[in-house]
């Protein structure tokens, strides 16, 4: 059976920062399921409608491996996504996985969740200006992994990183690991034709991977 993840999505979402995450998880046999504040379609910053397969209210960790959390610019100009921030908390509590890029960072952070855990952003300051008391945590990289106890990772990357976001998604949820994670990594991240030629003769999955990445 297709192992189900969710991602939230409410209006001015930032359309560029989980599609290779979400599009790689559904190749590699993932069942990808959106989350909404409500039923009701959301615009997101690029004017795409989505109408979500399930409200907020209806999401139950247990009926997930993963919450993907996007930027938008309503984690920073209200609280109307506190409920996702809060969503967060209950996937970490219940042992789940919970990745968050952008804005969806520095909702985390006004929650508590950043705290004690390492994780990373847009900048340092951005974070600092929630109040937070995670700054001794804060890491100057690309995208990061917290290994929490009991299976609850947080994966956290800024704005301009979604592909370092989606090796990280990736790596946790097995759908590439080792030398076919470092490959698709170069390849879409850096350009790399060797990396092409890697996942070309990879097996499984990966190798269904070069009609798709040469598009």
């Amino acid at each position: 059976m297709p192992r189900t993840v969710h991602l939230a999505v409410y209006d001015t979402l930032a359309d560029w920062e989980t599609g290779h995450t979400t599009a790689w998880l559904a190749r590699t046999g993932h069942r990808v399921r959106t989350v909404g504040p409500s039923s009701a379609p959301i615009t997101s910053l690029g004017g795409l409608r989505v109408t979500p397969d399930l409200a907020l209210d209806r999401l139950d960790p247990a009926d997930s491996e993963l919450l993907i959390l996007p930027g938008a610019d309503l984690w920073d100009t209200s609280d109307d996504l506190a409920p996702f921030a809060d969503a967060a908390r209950r996937f970490l509590d219940a042992g789940k996985p919970v990745a968050a890029i952008c804005g969806a960072t520095a909702g985390l952070a006004r929650a508590g969740l950043l705290d004690d855990r390492a994780h990373t952003s847009a900048v340092s300051f951005y974070l600092a200006a929630t109040g937070y008391q995670g700054g001794a945590r804060y890491v100057d990289t690309d995208a990061v992994t917290d290994r929490g106890t009991g299976g609850g990772d947080l994966i956290t990357a800024g704005p301009t990183e979604p592909v370092a976001f989606a090796r990280e998604v990736l790596g946790r949820m097995g759908a590439f690991e080792g030398e076919r994670l470092d490959a698709w990594y170069r390849l879409f991240h850096d350009s790399d034709p060797a990396a092409y030629e890697k996942l070309q003769a990879s097996d499984g999955e990966a190798a269904g991977a070069g009609p798709a990445a040469a598009s």
